[in-house]
Parts: structure tokens; C-alpha cells; sequence
């Protein structure tokens, strides 16, 4: 293979747009300027998203034909100019290798998952591990193709970059581990004290901050609509309740819920402000069972735990799911939302108010294999960016079934 060219960002997304259209759009191809332009902008499958314009574009297809890596053609009878790539000939690449190479041009460095999923408009790989194989054979190539970049903190699988860029391709330096155990530097009892302190100060003005903030999470809605449904006539549990929002909207769709919170200002608000809904004080480390129900089949159908493990150690994570799980009925759904990333925040202040609350930013894999540990089946998890009113962290959402 000859020697790889060089690429800065405006020529790569040139090379990528028409290698992209060459086979999705074989009809209007080779491209007029208007239709690159429009191909090397476009808000979809484009990362990050541009706005070139023509002599932008023009420029870097002018350095791409000095370097024979673009073709002018000027159909017959047609007096606008067309280009065609000639990346593909420079490069041997047969039909799996350009439609990888195509993708990662367009939307920098993904994992084999996020490239089956999006190179299958360009061609259509089996499964995820025929796209693995091939970029493997790829950074095997002399000069490679692809690199294979370090697994970064949160995340599950390795990405894959292509190294046609202007610059050599270094991995990112891992973000040093943070000590998610620092909150139980005086011991679970003292931590403990201190939450359960600060709730019982703030619990007024932390209800009226978010007593209603499900108004304004569409997300949130649609995931507690499903664990509803999920519930049917049973009974459910949301621990670490607060002033029991999460609880009160799952009561509003049918589900009989309780409500479970250490600290007893919190209950007293949500109380007032859910008034069809049972609250308990008590900790969800030793969760209760609920009252009534089938003696052949008991435990809770829904358990739910809305941002309640953002004081746990990551070493308490494994335990308190295992015992959320236990007082599951059969079939019965546990869900969590909490904050991932790689940190212990101390804000200082909550809604104006001065605190002395640590809030321990989750490992998503830690959570989600904390789940698998428990004995939870058909995991379903997402996350999501915050909103503009938020924290400004990553949320991660889970649901998952006890075995039947």
C-alpha cells in the first residue's frame, strides 16, 4: 500500500462526504460543489457538525487534485464541474474497508457497536464482530489504517480512530482514579449522621427546588410511564425518597407506592406535598417488605431509587442493589437513576443554601455490573446529558427484572 496521506479536518470531511455519497447516492455521483457542500454539512451522521463554505470546501479540493486524491470531471454537455475521490484507488481498499474508513472520516473515533450500527447505510456487516475483525486486519495493514485508542474511564468498549489525521494519533491520558471510598473515611455510621443531618436542614428548600422538576425531564417521565406500566396492580418502593416527587408520579399513574427516607423533615414535606402516597422512615440498606400481598410470591413489584446512591461508596453499590433485588417479588423491576462520571463533588451549596453533602459520581460500568451481580435479568440501561437547570453531569438510567 502506498504511503498514507495526510489530512487536515476540512479535506478528511471532503473524502469522507464523497465516499459516503459515492454509495448511498450512486445516481447524482460524481458531486456538483453544491451538493459536496451540502454532503460535508449536513446535521446527521456528521460529528462535529460544519458550516464550510464554498471556497473553504473548494480550497481543500484543490489541495486534494494537486495530491491525486480528487478527480475534476466535467460531464459532457454539463457545464458544472463534478468531483469524484480517489482516496479509495490511493489506498486499495476493497468494499468493507472503505465503508469503516468512510464512517470514521465522518464521525471521528467510535466503538465496533457504534460502527455496525452506523456504517450499515453504506454496507452491511453481519454482526459487531465482523466490524472488530475487519478493523483489526486494518491496523494490521503496513502503514495501518485504524488505530485501536485505550479504554477510557465509564467506558465499556474501546474506540477505533482512523490515522489519516494531520496530526499522529496518541491516546488520551486516563483520568486518574478517583477514591469513591473518601466518604466513608470516618465510617458508614458517621457519613450517615452527616446526610441525614444536612437532608433535615434543607428539606424545605429542597422540596420547593424539586417538588415539581418532572415537569421539565420529558426523559424521566417516559422512563417512570414504562416502570408503571411495568408495575401494574402491585405495590411499589421508591427509597431514598425525599419530598417523594418520583414516588407521587407513580402513584398519579396507578402504582401503590411507599415512599422510604432517613431523614424525618424530608417525609414531613412529602407528606404535604404527596398526600396519596405512604411514607416510612427508615434506610434502604435493610429495605422493608411490603405490607399485604401474595404469601406464595412476596416482596414489592417495583423498586425504584432516584439519584439515592449519590452518597454510597462505590463499594456499597454491590450490596445495596443485592438487597433491593431481594425484596423483589418474582419478575419484579428495580430502577435507579444517579449521577456517573469520574469525581466526588463537593458543592458547597445546594439552592443557596451551604452544605457539607459529598456527591459520589457513579463508574456507569460499575453500576450497571453491580446489577448483573444482583441477579437482575434483561438489563436496559441509557444516559443522558444534563439539561440546562441541572447539575451539569452525566445520568445514568437502569432497569432491570428479578429471575422468575
Amino acid at each position: 500500500m502506498a504511503d498514507l496521506p495526510v489530512l487536515d479536518p476540512v479535506e478528511r470531511r471532503v473524502l469522507g462526504a464523497l465516499l459516503e455519497k459515492q454509495r448511498t447516492v450512486p445516481d447524482t455521483y460524481p458531486l456538483s460543489m453544491n451538493a459536496l457542500r451540502t454532503a460535508c454539512n449536513q446535521t446527521t451522521s456528521r460529528d462535529p457538525v460544519t458550516n464550510y463554505d464554498e471556497a473553504t470546501v473548494l480550497d481543500a479540493l484543490n489541495r486534494l487534485r494537486d495530491r491525486e486524491l480528487v478527480r475534476f470531471v466535467k460531464p459532457t454537455g454539463l457545464r458544472v464541474v463534478k468531483y469524484h475521490q480517489r482516496l479509495e484507488e490511493r489506498l486499495e481498499l476493497d468494499e468493507e474497508r472503505a465503508a469503516l474508513l468512510t464512517v470514521l472520516l465522518l464521525r471521528g473515533p467510535q466503538t465496533p457497536g457504534e460502527l455496525f450500527t452506523r456504517v450499515e447505510r453504506i454496507l452491511v456487516y453481519a454482526d459487531k464482530e465482523g466490524v472488530e475483525e475487519v478493523l483489526r486486519e486494518m491496523a494490521a495493514l503496513d502503514p495501518p489504517l485504524v488505530a485501536e485508542l485505550d479504554r477510557q474511564p465509564g467506558q465499556r468498549d474501546r474506540r477505533w480512530t482512523q490515522l489519516l489525521g494531520a496530526e499522529p494519533v496518541e491516546a488520551a491520558a486516563p483520568e486518574p482514579a478517583v477514591d469513591r471510598e473518601q466518604v466513608l473515611a470516618g465510617g458508614a455510621v458517621v457519613r450517615d449522621r452527616k446526610v441525614v443531618a444536612e437532608y433535615d436542614r434543607l428539606a424545605e428548600t429542597y422540596a420547593v427546588a424539586l417538588g415539581d422538576e418532572l415537569d421539565e425531564k420529558p426523559f424521566d417521565r417516559w422512563f417512570l410511564d414504562r416502570l408503571a406500566a411495568d408495575a401494574g396492580d402491585g405495590q411499589g418502593l421508591d427509597v431514598g425518597c425525599g419530598p417523594g416527587q418520583v414516588a407521587g408520579y407513580l402513584a398519579g399513574r396507578g402504582t401503590a407506592m411507599t415512599g422510604l427516607d432517613f431523614s424525618a423533615a424530608m417525609l414531613v414535606q412529602a407528606r404535604e406535598l404527596f398526600p396519596e402516597v405512604t411514607f416510612s422512615q427508615g434506610s434502604f440498606t435493610v429495605p422493608p417488605m411490603p405490607r399485604g400481598g401474595d404469601p406464595r410470591d412476596p416482596g414489592w413489584s417495583l423498586v425504584t431509587g432516584w439519584y439515592a446512591f449519590v452518597h454510597l461508596a462505590a463499594s456499597e453499590l454491590g450490596p445495596t442493589i443485592s438487597a433491593l433485588t431481594r425484596v423483589l417479588r418474582r419478575g419484579g423491576v428495580l430502577a435507579l437513576a444517579t449521577h456517573v462520571g469520574n469525581a466526588v463533588e463537593h458543592p458547597g451549596e445546594l439552592w443557596g443554601e451551604p452544605t457539607d453533602l459529598d456527591f459520589v459520581l457513579h463508574d456507569r460500568d460499575a453500576v450497571v455490573m453491580a446489577a448483573e451481580a444482583a441477579g437482575l435479568t434483561d438489563l436496559e440501561w441509557y444516559v443522558r446529558s444534563p439539561l440546562r437547570t441541572e447539575a451539569q453531569t452525566q445520568r445514568l438510567y437502569l432497569r432491570g427484572y428479578r429471575a422468575t
